[in-house]
């Protein structure tokens, strides 16, 4: 249980116990719902979001604004973007951000498939919406440069706190930040 994100040693013990305690059938029931979600949950063919479907809701819905994509780091971030209700348009979610140190670079995340979406698709405005850490902006700024000649980059205001994930921010923060985004120098 301590290998999960945000699950300390004591938290760990905690869940652990209260799993050992409940009915055989309630413990195999959550089993199987994990591996069922393992194995019907995949990768949006359009914009990298988790989808149990080819392509995801938000890129079916044609209700959705096509001439705007939010560039985001995961599908967390997606989902904290849309718990504000202010976005309408389109998503593209890179799989992590550059990070030399760890060893991931452009060609480890979905930067290929960005590029190629909005060279065919010509969007009036591509949004940066990434975490404001070292790697966020230096991943910002590569992506910058490369989607330039394509079409407009703005980034999100930064409302957010440098080193914060948008997954934690409040609703308004991220409201106030996309508002508030501007053009990449």
């Amino acid at each position: 249980m301590q290998r999960l994100p945000g699950v300390g040693p004591k938290s760990a013990q905690r869940l652990a116990l209260h799993i050992l305690k409940r009915p055989e059938s309630e413990v195999e029931a959550l089993a199987q719902a994990l591996i069922d979600a393992k194995k019907q949950v995949g990768l949006c063919s359009v914009c990298f979001h988790l989808s149990s479907e080819a392509v995801c809701e938000i890129c079916r819905n044609p209700n959705r604004d096509n001439q705007t994509i939010c560039v985001v780091a995961d599908s967390r971030d997606v989902i904290a973007l849309e718990k504000t209700r202010e976005y309408k348009g389109k998503y593209h979610v890179l799989g992590g951000v550059i990070s030399p140190i760890d060893g991931i670079g452009p060609e480890q995340l979905t930067v290929q498939a960005l590029v190629r979406r909005v060279s065919q698709q010509k969007p009036q405005e591509v949004i940066m919406a990434i975490s404001p850490s070292v790697e966020g902006e230096t991943t910002t700024l590569y992506l910058g440069q490369l989607l330039k000649p394509f079409t407009k980059v703005t980034r999100i205001a930064f409302g957010l706190p440098v080193g914060g994930d948008l997954e934690y921010a409040d609703e308004l923060t991220l409201a106030r930040a996309l508002e508030g985004r501007r053009e990449l120098d």
